[in-house]
């Protein structure tokens, strides 16, 4: 006994099966037939872009990217959710649970003693006024 479609024949499955071919074969990601291809911005429209402004956010003062910005991302790593709201032992403990460097735990260590911390921002101000 033979198994198969009983719905279609062989010519309209050899036709269905073709038709996806693309799609299964391809590359990942790839289009297969031409009206999956969006069309471009027309004239009187804006250029399509990530980022609207062209910048990510990279060079503004104390932003994404700068040294301040770049060095409260760090500290923040070493820090679980689960140590806030907490205070400077909790902090500390947590940033040695995560293998911190010295300089994120010299900076836990100049926190002030027997202050609560909500979140990371707030305990980055803390130590030494949130310089680097």
């Amino acid at each position: 006994m033979e198994r198969g479609n009983s719905k279609h024949g062989t010519v309209l499955d050899e036709q269905m099966a073709q038709e996806v071919r693309g799609s299964i074969q391809g590359t990942a990601g790839g289009r297969a037939e031409e009206w999956h291809t969006p069309e471009p911005a027309g004239e009187d429209q804006p250029e399509v872009t990530v980022a609207p402004n062209g910048d990510f956010g990279r060079g503004i003062p104390d932003g994404v990217g700068s040294a301040h910005g770049e060095a409260l991302s760090r500290f923040g790593s070493f820090l679980s959710r689960s140590a806030f709201p907490g205070d400077r032992a909790a902090l500390e403990a947590s940033a040695r649970t995560m293998n911190a460097p010295d300089d994120v735990l010299r900076r836990i260590a100049s926190l002030p003693e027997g202050r609560t911390f909500q979140n990371v921002a707030e305990a980055w101000h803390a130590s030494e006024g949130g310089t680097a």
